[in-house]
């Protein structure tokens, strides 16, 4: 394995982006935007879809079947993303499929239609910042997968569940990848699932907190693709980039337990507007920005190259009663009263 540093001149660097993001954008990776509701001053639903429609946003994560926010959604076109909480999987996970099937008729299918939902993420971070729920997980989507078999939906509708990146207990350099081997009994039948259905593994990426806990290691520009250099030569392929070599990594990772061919996609990615060091909306519009040029582009990464990753940017508004440091409140795309907090374009 080569690993090792190299510079290169910013014309040839210009001249690998260009033709990278050259690609035709017919049938581009989507975009989506995940709608954090945890905030005392969010606008209205009805306003929120305004918004999304003016600005071409045609995908959305939420984070429970909230009814208030679900509903609104039904008939809009807009495609969804839609989260099992960790809290239900027991019930999901020791019931028969008909708990199932009525849990998705009463808290999604009864307010929108079917045809909206692409995808259910069944629990959020739970193999290891919530661990209590991990038993379940599996068990769980089974359930929901024979339920919606039963419908007759299983062919739209995908089922895998979000993680975060810190199920990789090896992640540098991307090769190495490999899983925490104390969640494999849990992993495993999960990777067995998603080959066998056709379906992704989900996974949140924020290359900003990997920056802000290891400066010394991590630049800036390297966080925000504004790499001027390669800055890592792994396994003959070049990366100028940390979103891309944590997407390569879990990809390493699963192949390294067998399971090559799962798509990736990135259920939370993005940049702070404030909070403190590193964050600002210059930095959020380089961040972002590019996170959607790739995807539009389908760019892909060094070692899936020309294969475009879906994601979900986080988030559409700040989200005031976040816990967890001052960074968590300001991931806001736009104001609450619907202004771009920068200028960023979705299509």
């Amino acid at each position: 394995m080569e690993i090792q540093r190299l510079k290169i001149n910013n014309p040839i660097l210009l001249i690998l982006l260009f033709s990278l993001l050259s690609h035709s954008t017919i049938g581009a990776a989507p975009v989506g935007v995940c709608y954090g509701r945890v905030a005392t001053n969010l606008p209205p639903p009805s306003a929120v879809i305004s918004l999304l429609q003016s600005n071409g946003i045609s995908r959305i994560r939420l984070f429970n079947p909230d009814l208030d926010a679900l509903s609104p959604f039904s008939g809009t076109q807009i495609d969804l993303m839609i989260g099992v909480p960790n809290e239900i999987l027991p019930t999901l996970a020791n019931g028969t499929i008909d708990t199932s099937l009525q849990w998705l008729k009463s808290n999604i299918f009864l307010h929108v239609s079917p045809s909206q939902v692409r995808y259910l993420a069944v629990g959020n971070e739970v193999l290891l910042k919530d661990p209590f729920y991990a038993p379940y997980l599996v068990p769980a989507i089974h359930n929901l997968y024979k339920a919606i078999q039963t419908l007759g939906l299983d062919n739209t509708i995908k089922i895998s569940s979000s993680h975060a990146a810190t199920i990789l207990s090896n992640s540098y350099p991307p090769s190495t990848g490999s899983f925490d081997p104390n969640i494999m009994p849990i992993l495993t039948p999960l990777l067995q699932f998603l080959r066998e259905t056709g379906s992704p593994l989900m996974v949140n990426i924020y290359p900003f907190f990997s920056y802000i806990n290891n400066k010394k290691y991590v630049t800036l520009d390297y966080a925000l693709f504004r790499s001027s250099k390669i800055e890592l030569i792994d396994q003959n392929l070049g990366y100028t980039n940390m979103f891309d070599a944590t997407i390569d990594a879990f990809v390493y990772a699963m192949e390294r337990e067998g399971f090559d061919g799962i798509p990736v996609v990135v259920t939370e990615t993005g940049w702070p507007t404030g909070g403190g060091e590193a964050a600002g909306v210059d930095n959020a519009l380089a961040y972002n920005g590019n996170v959607v040029l790739r995807a539009l582009n389908n760019v892909g990464t060094p070692k899936r190259p020309g294969v475009g990753v879906e994601v979900f940017l986080f988030d559409l508004f700040d989200e005031n009663g976040k816990s967890g440091g001052e960074y968590e409140r300001h991931f806001g795309i736009f104001g609450i009263n619907g202004s771009k907090a920068y200028d960023i374009s979705f299509n």
